[in-house]
């Protein structure tokens, strides 16, 4: 950052852009995520070694939903490298929504354009090594806890169950790549898995932490150990600016310019490459699914700072 952060700047950053919230709508369509206060905006600002700013109530808990694509795809890339990975799932950002069916009918070879999508996420879900479900999500929490130094964080149960119990499209879309091997296996144990995976609960805090390890390589913020390697980390950073947004990806590219990804739940986690984690929370949703008033932030912080990348 070019100029200095301060708690009072970032709070009436904030109040800002905390009038577009009665803009946007919680995913009710999940109905754990219905119970949302639509009005709600928080952010926190990691920025190394316990340095933290924040404004609104970062301590206020909330899904991951598809920000934890990104981490299931770094440990389906340490467990099987790139090579084999991307032979299931491609590179390539889509116009299309996230929960798309209309790509895999019409592409050939019939597999996900990306690991962001829902499609792509669960074709990078069924890569993860384990023998049971709780074994291969013990996995992702451990490359959590790492990353955010915090060993308490699990998922929430009710909105997995609340996933679970919706997730039709899912289904289809599962069943699809299963037709065309994409993904193996047992289909309600790969969503068990993935609704999970998606309900994993943090705090603005954790998540900001988790985008400044990205951000920096793969290091841990307190020890500097390489967490993820740092080839993995660059390809993480480089989905984040092409598809990380849904498919407003290219917009948010212009306006804000920085390496993030969003999730239905409201949240959001940015990480300027060498600098700063950032992880937001305002689950009032445009019709694309991100935050409304969390991209208003991050475009007003990103140009006040100068954070684009480039």
């Amino acid at each position: 950052m070019k100029q200095s952060l301060d708690v009072e700047t970032l709070n009436t950053m904030v109040v800002e852009a905390k009038k577009y919230t009665k803009e946007g709508v919680v995913a009710d369509y999940i109905p754990a995520l219905g119970e949302a206060n639509p009005e709600t905006l928080s952010i926190a600002i990691y920025r190394g070694k316990g340095d933290c700013i924040a404004a609104g109530n970062i301590r206020e808990k909330f899904t991951l939903q598809s920000i934890s694509k990104v981490i299931t795809l770094a440990v389906a890339l340490m467990d099987h490298g790139e090579e084999y990975v991307f032979s299931k799932v491609g590179m390539e950002p889509t116009g299309d929504p996230f929960n798309s069916i209309a790509k895999l009918e019409s592409n050939v070879p019939s597999k996900p354009l990306n690991p962001m999508i829902n499609a792509g996420a669960l074709a990078v879900t069924n890569m993860i090594i384990g023998e049971t479900i709780d074994e291969k999500l013990g996995r992702i929490l451990s490359l959590v806890h790492e990353m955010t130094c915090n060993p308490e964080i699990t998922y929430c149960e009710r909105v997995a169950k609340s996933e679970l119990d919706t997730a039709f499209l899912n289904r289809s879309l599962c069943y699809f790549m299963k037709q065309h091997g994409v993904v193996k296996g047992v289909v309600e144990e790969l969503l068990n898995l993935y609704t999970k995976q998606c309900a994993i609960q943090v705090d603005c805090y954790d998540l900001a932490k988790l985008g400044y390890v990205i951000a920096n390589d793969g290091k841990n913020p307190n020890t500097e150990r390489q967490i993820i390697p740092l080839h993995i980390a660059r390809i993480l950073k480089t989905f984040m600016v092409t598809c990380g947004m849904y498919n407003s990806s290219g917009e948010f590219a212009i306006k804000v310019g920085i390496p993030a990804k969003s999730g239905v739940s409201g949240a959001i986690m940015g990480s300027v490459p060498h600098g700063i984690g950032v992880g937001i929370y305002g689950p009032a949703l445009d019709d694309r699914g991100n935050s409304v008033a969390g991209m208003k932030l991050l475009e007003s912080l990103s140009s006040r700072y100068d954070l684009s990348i480039f």
